[in-house]
């Protein structure tokens, strides 16, 4: 370090010396015995590059703040007025039967030109599908609209009624945002809460409960109540921001006189009113028929209409999905699952604290190897596990089982944190359709050479020498497995016409992940796994094993493994139960 004073004396003449006479004066002025003084073409690129380093330094200081917005997979659209507003339609949902079918395998009003949306590989898996609709809006115009007129015929009116008893919603898309039901449920404590559904029911059950229906008739919601929420800004950016999509679905027996003039035709139900009758599906259940007639079994007519109506909105665009997150009253049972599992890993990880600690003190003192013949004695009374304590390492009956168990298990585990990260950091955003289930098929691919390099070292620890078969069945074993399972359950979807059935190119790009990256990547891992020393063992290994005694049954595999999943088993079960239900 050079003094205050010394520096004080060599800065004069600092500005009239060439950067090597400069760092000779630094050097003298500090009173160093040896000093080594660079080339003055050395010292001159070395000044030239501190001065472009302080030069960029202050370009980035200079720099002006700015402000920043970005959403992954998705930016904000600012529609100005009047401009068309475009509504998708996805599928046909349904919480019982888990089967999405298309929007157009129902008789609905189509447009024109039917056009398909561009989907990725979690859209695909989930069974989405995303097509154009004969929806026309636009930005700020409120209207009443007729789409078309749909004359059910008796197969029609069946698969109607049997989707609408088997609870299916229909699922739309505006501006990158589902459709939501708003709903209202009465608390025990008699306050009303407001709460969201995706998608809006296809239609309902007659009951007592519906004045003018029959009971266990289908009828079907034709007419759509579209509100749609906007946000504006006019100081930061010119137009409209679509925050909000509702869609309120009501059932009308639509009546016209004279004859049906297409869109033209002027309705005698509007305005709509809460005394008019439902829709019913089927002939005979009282509604109009169908031109030329039929059987008493038939179908119906059924006028579908919509009406367009723009609320202004105080929520920002970026948390317009905070509507959608919300879950109402199972939010209690989510908070409950979380806390059960905090506490059961809490206690894991105590315990697993506590036995390491003691493992490595009593570990350590047998491998001591002490002289002394009262040490000797203390550790032949010894009791319990600390006996088998050279026996623990020993290869187990189907060392190359647990090898490919381990391989496969770090490769879920990587791939399970990463998806996790990149979820908390905002990568896998839920306005990006299918982006997790995407992540998380790309990130287990990806994770072969974790899983290679587990296997391997495992295998080798066990003494195994079968390094072929290892990697090939590390690649194949468990996912296979599981390929078989998804391919039969593909063939149930197939054959009941639903859109969650996989087509074949995607089977082909599945397969082509499978053996064409996940498969070498198994090998490099096993390669370096294989490649590097194994440590020291933590304990020597007896050649001879020692003899257990028998044990009783409450001591045996199958109770141990029961008793050990009872605790996480008790905890999540009864959450999932109304979770899932």
């Amino acid at each position: 370090p050079i003094s205050f004073k010394a520096l004080q004396h060599a800065r004069s003449p600092l500005a009239l010396r060439s950067p090597g006479q400069r760092q000779a004066a630094l050097c003298r002025a500090a009173s160093r015995t040896r000093c080594r003084v660079a080339s003055p073409l050395s010292a001159s690129r070395a000044f030239s590059g501190e001065m472009n380093a302080a030069r960029w330094l202050s370009l980035l200081l200079a720099a002006p703040p700015t402000l920043g917005f970005y959403l992954p997979g998705v930016a904000p659209h600012e529609y100005l007025d009047g401009e068309a507003v475009e509504i998708k339609v996805n599928q046909l949902s349904s919480p019982r039967t888990h089967l999405p079918f298309d929007y157009y395998a129902l008789p609905h009003c189509r447009p024109e030109t039917l056009e398909s949306k561009a989907e990725n590989l979690g859209e695909v898996l989930h069974g989405s599908k995303i097509q154009n609709s004969p929806f026309a809006l636009q930005m700020g115009k409120t209207a009443f609209r007729v789409l078309c007129r749909v004359e059910l015929t008796a197969h029609d009116a069946a698969v109607f009624g049997a989707r609408i008893a088997q609870d299916y919603r229909v699922q739309m898309i505006m501006d990158n945002l589902p459709a939501a039901t708003r709903t209202l449920t009465e608390q025990p404590d008699g306050i009303a809460l407001t709460t969201y559904e995706r998608g809006y029911p296809l239609g309902f059950l007659g009951s007592p409960e519906f004045p003018g229906t029959f009971p266990s008739a289908p009828y079907v919601n034709n007419h759509l109540r579209l509100i749609i929420k906007y946000h504006q800004e006019p100081d930061l950016f010119q137009g409209s921001r679509i925050v909000g999509f509702e869609v309120e679905a009501l059932s009308v027996a639509h009546r016209y006189e004279g004859e049906w003039r297409g869109v033209a035709t002027k309705l005698a139900t509007v305005p709509l009113s809460p005394d008019l009758p439902p829709q019913p599906v089927r002939a005979e259940h009282r509604c109009r028929r169908r031109q030329g007639g039929g059987s008493a079994a038939g179908g119906c007519e059924v006028i579908f209409t919509y009406e367009v109506t723009w609320e202004e909105s105080p929520v920002r665009w970026a948390s317009r999905w905070d509507l959608y997150l919300y879950m109402g009253d199972d939010q209690v049972h989510w908070i409950s699952l979380v806390n059960s599992l905090a506490v059961v890993l809490l206690l894991t990880g105590v315990v697993a604290m506590i036995m390491a600690r003691t493992l490595r003190r009593d570990l350590n003192r047998y491998n001591s190897l002490s002289d002394v013949a009262d040490e000797r004695e203390e550790l032949l009374e010894e009791s319990g596990w600390k006996l088998v304590h050279a026996d623990v390492l020993r290869p187990p009956p189907r060392p190359l089982l647990l090898s490919v168990s381990v391989g496969t298990g770090v490769q879920l585990l990587c791939m399970s944190f990463i998806s996790i990260a990149c979820a908390l950091l905002g990568f896998l955003s839920p306005a990006n359709r299918g982006g997790l289930l995407t992540a998380t098929l790309l990130l287990f691919v990806l994770m072969g050479v974790p899983a290679g390099y587990g296997a391997s070292r495992t295998f080798k620890s066990l003494r195994g020498v079968e390094w072929r078969a290892l990697t090939l069945l590390t690649a194949t074993a468990y996912p296979a497995a599981i390929f078989v399972v998804f391919t039969l359950l593909n063939l149930a979807l197939w054959s009941h016409g639903s859109t969650g059935a996989v087509p074949a190119g995607t089977f082909v790009a599945l397969l082509a992940m499978w053996f064409c990256v996940s498969l070498p990547l198994v090998f490099v891992g096993a390669f370096l796994g294989f490649k590097r020393p194994l440590p020291a063992p933590p304990t020597r290994t007896n050649e001879i094993p020692r003899q257990i005694p028998p044990q009783g049954w409450f001591l045996g595999r199958a109770v141990t493994m029961a008793v050990g999943g009872v605790l996480p088993f008790g905890a999540v079960f009864i959450e999932l139960f109304f979770i899932m239900t």
